[in-house]
């Protein structure tokens, strides 16, 4: 099981560098002055290729997290706070993938300044999560 466990720790590690990687992409996407379009096209590319690798990658995490999940047993409500902050990052996966679309297909509605906030919120459910995976309060 320690094996597991590292492996889902890796993939975690890797999957959280994507989600802080490809909103700050969004911000420069968001920042492109107009007749730019090498620097656009660019930047879609790069967002695009980190996409379609950190997405497997959060895949693996999960599926690894439900091993060590059924493996240790469903104890402790910890547990079921970490699987709700564990479905907020795969909503926010999902979020990023459509404002990808978006981008690509030029109906971006939000300014890079709204880009930075939304970056911070992986963050914040990385705090949470490891809070309660380490202290397990409850």
């Amino acid at each position: 099981m320690l094996t597991v466990k590292v492996l889902h720790l890796w993939m975690v590690v890797s999957w959280f560098a994507g989600l802080f990687y490809l909103p700050r992409i969004f911000v420069n996407l968001a920042m492109v002055p107009a007749g730019s379009e090498a620097e656009r096209q660019r930047l879609l590319l790069m967002a695009g290729k980190l996409y379609r690798f950190m997405t497997p990658i959060g895949v693996l995490a999960i599926a690894l997290g439900l091993w060590l999940w059924f493996g240790f047993g469903f104890g402790g409500g910890w547990l079921h706070a970490k699987t709700a902050l564990v479905l907020l990052l795969v909503a926010y996966h999902a979020y990023c993938g459509r404002l990808l679309r978006d981008f690509a297909a030029g109906r971006n509605r939000h300014g890079h300044v709204w880009y930075r906030w939304f970056n911070e919120l992986p963050v914040l459910l990385l705090l949470a999560a490891t809070y309660l995976a380490v202290v397990k309060p409850f």
